[in-house]
């Protein structure tokens, strides 16, 4: 019974590229990964709002994550995905990312929480840094990432 080890439970994450960076976003929030479609433009929205989709009846707004992390926007290329997302406060989102790469599991000693200065705008939609053995992957905080400041809380 001595010999009995305990192992922290590995959080699986959806590495993506955006850029040269590598992000990754929590696979338990995950409801769909798609190529990219044709996206109705919707007016008056913040620029990174691409416009909506339609996946089996069900509207979904699209959001490019390269322009609300601030990145330049680029063409949609093969590798291009929608990433759809669901979110308890905001439900179903998409957004654009470069390219998936691969799932990787990571424990919690992987994993470094990010100390956020707030002077520093450029780590708000990171909340940690997973360690694999050959990169470093930007953890996404969801939360912020769909935050709309312009949009007011009921």
């Amino acid at each position: 019974m001595d010999d009995i080890k305990v192992y922290s439970e590995a959080v699986q994450y959806i590495k993506v590229d955006m850029g040269s960076e590598m992000y990754g976003i929590d696979i338990n929030f995950v409801d769909n990964i798609v190529r990219p479609q044709t996206v109705t433009r919707v007016p008056n929205v913040a620029p990174y709002i691409k416009g909506v989709i339609n996946i089996r009846g069900e509207i979904v707004p699209i959001m490019s994550l390269r322009l609300k992390m601030g990145l330049e926007e680029i063409p949609e290329s093969k590798s291009t995905r929608f990433i759809i997302i669901k979110l308890e406060k905001y439900g179903k989102i998409g957004l654009i990312v470069d390219a998936v790469k691969e799932v990787i599991s990571l424990t919690e000693d992987m994993i470094e929480n990010v100390k956020h200065d707030s002077n520093d705008d450029s780590i708000q939609y990171v909340f940690a840094v997973g360690k694999t053995d050959s990169t470093l992957v930007s953890l996404l905080d969801l939360d912020a990432v769909t935050y709309d400041k312009s949009m007011k809380e009921d």
